[in-house]
């Protein structure tokens, strides 16, 4: 008879005692940034049970398998509420692959080389701020704090580096769904995004010096449908965490620029759609205007971090399925995530605020955002933004992000669980000549998207 070493609540258990030890680094065989540095595999790391869903659930649930309405309850504690919520009423479903353990495959492969270069070399200033340790620059790419000790550790990763890549580009397409199911609203547009501090990958790094006082410059702007064509928002991210970014819109009605009042983060940008600036990446509003950070809780969870680019689709246009009228949820590929990190956080400078609290997940292996979740200031569930990712990779087929495969997201959810509204975005190739990518060159990107005048230009298209 072979005796088990580890049975199947031994995570449990040592996830408990390390909590109230207060150890929060992750591992649970061994710390886990050890095991990732020896060769990029972190199952060294975790025992069997938190790297297969089939020993997870004891055989209940397999690779291939599909999470519905029927099963769901063997996993309800690897969800969060509101996805949760969707497959036992709504009909969504969540299809099953075995668990990724390369965590190159996991990220964008720069910013895990940059993570790995720049360890222990970040500190917090008195401002709150993630500066280098040893001269109070700003931070110099990769993730600041890989080995983890509080929530706002994390946060702090996400919000530096967004989509983990220096220079993209992202065509969209936006569909708003009412809570009958049917189509609101169609958006398509895109979405373009320059890092000018903690660059990883494209020359200049780690700073492009005469925007160093910044950290990223984002637009987002519409191609349809024709009364929204045009209509573009530029936010201009200042490093310093405490400050709000600028943010300048152009409406086609008015053609003109006008400032917009920053703090107003929680309003759909444009009619019908459930998604707000504040949601963006998780992390879409500055770092310190958001506080109380804790941790809430760790452990296994279920994301869709792989095998999520719809390859099989000459413009990367996915399936989708539920809801009332089998239009509302993405077909989403989820995976076991041996060990997840759930952070809590308020936000302390909006007065306003919808929410009282959010709860973001992370993946502790690489720390990359995998869900969130919104509470109303009555604590119940709200919103949850939550999707898939991966490699833009599949056989022969590849997409580049310099030397290797493009890592991106692929299709996103943003719930509305009181109203029962949904927008679903995905990333596709193409629209009218503006292709998804990584790597765009800098000063071309700066000059067509990430300017004033380029809101004109982006108007009258």
């Amino acid at each position: 008879m072979r005796i088990r070493r580890y049975d199947p609540d031994f995570s449990r258990r040592k996830f408990l005692a390390d909590a109230a030890r207060g150890v929060l680094a992750g591992g649970v065989l061994m710390p886990l940034h050890a095991a990732i540095a020896a060769d990029g595999d972190a199952s060294k790391a975790y025992p069997a049970e938190l790297l297969s869903i089939d020993v997870y659930t004891k055989g209940k649930l397999k690779p291939g398998d599909t999470i519905d309405a029927s099963n769901v309850e063997h996993v309800k504690e690897l969800l969060q509420p509101i996805t949760y919520e969707q497959i036992l009423t709504q009909g969504r479903k969540l299809k099953l692959k075995a668990a990724t353990t390369d965590v190159m495959k996991l990220s964008p492969w720069e910013y895990m080389e940059a993570t790995v270069r720049n360890k222990g070399l970040a500190s917090w200033d008195s401002t709150g701020n993630v500066v280098v340790q040893s001269n109070g620059q700003p931070w110099i790419g990769g993730n600041p704090f890989p080995d983890f000790k509080t929530g706002k550790d994390l946060m702090a990763a996400q919000t530096l580096g967004w989509g983990r890549q220096d220079n993209s580009l992202y065509v969209a397409r936006l569909t708003a769904l009412q809570p009958d199911g049917s189509i609101g609203y169609v958006y398509t547009g895109c979405w373009s995004t320059l890092q000018t501090t903690g660059r990883v990958a494209m020359a200049p790094m780690p700073y492009i010096d005469k925007w160093k006082e910044y950290l990223r410059y984002q637009t987002l702007f519409f191609l349809s449908p024709q009364d929204q064509r045009g209509t573009s928002f530029l936010n201009i991210w200042y490093y310093d965490q405490n400050k709000f970014p600028l943010l300048y819109g152009y409406l086609p009605q008015f053609r003109r620029v006008r400032q917009f009042p920053t703090t107003q983060r929680f309003e759909p940008l444009v009619p019908g759609v459930t998604l707000y600036l504040s949601d963006a990446w998780g992390a879409g509003d500055p770092m310190n205007t958001w506080g109380n950070f804790k941790i809430v809780s760790r452990g296994p969870f279920l994301a869709g971090l792989s095998d999520n680019w719809a390859w099989d689709n000459p413009n990367w246009e996915h399936k989708f399925h539920g809801g009332p009228q089998g239009k509302s949820f993405w077909d989403v590929t989820v995976e076991l995530v041996p060990e997840a990190i759930c952070v809590e956080c308020q936000p302390v400078r909006y007065p306003r605020a919808p929410i009282g609290k959010k709860r973001v997940w992370f993946d502790a292996r690489t720390q990359a955002l995998i869900s969130m979740v919104t509470y109303d200031r009555n604590d119940k569930p709200f919103r949850a933004y939550d999707g898939g990712a991966g490699l833009y990779e599949h056989g022969d087929q590849k997409v580049m992000d310099g030397k290797h495969p493009y890592y991106s997201w692929t299709s996103i959810m943003a719930s509305d669980i009181q109203t029962r509204r949904v927008t679903r975005f995905e990333q596709v190739r193409e629209l009218e000549g503006y292709h998804s990518g990584a790597g765009q060159p800098t000063e071309m990107l700066y000059d067509k998207y990430l300017t004033r005048a380029a809101l004109y230009s982006l108007g009258a298209i």
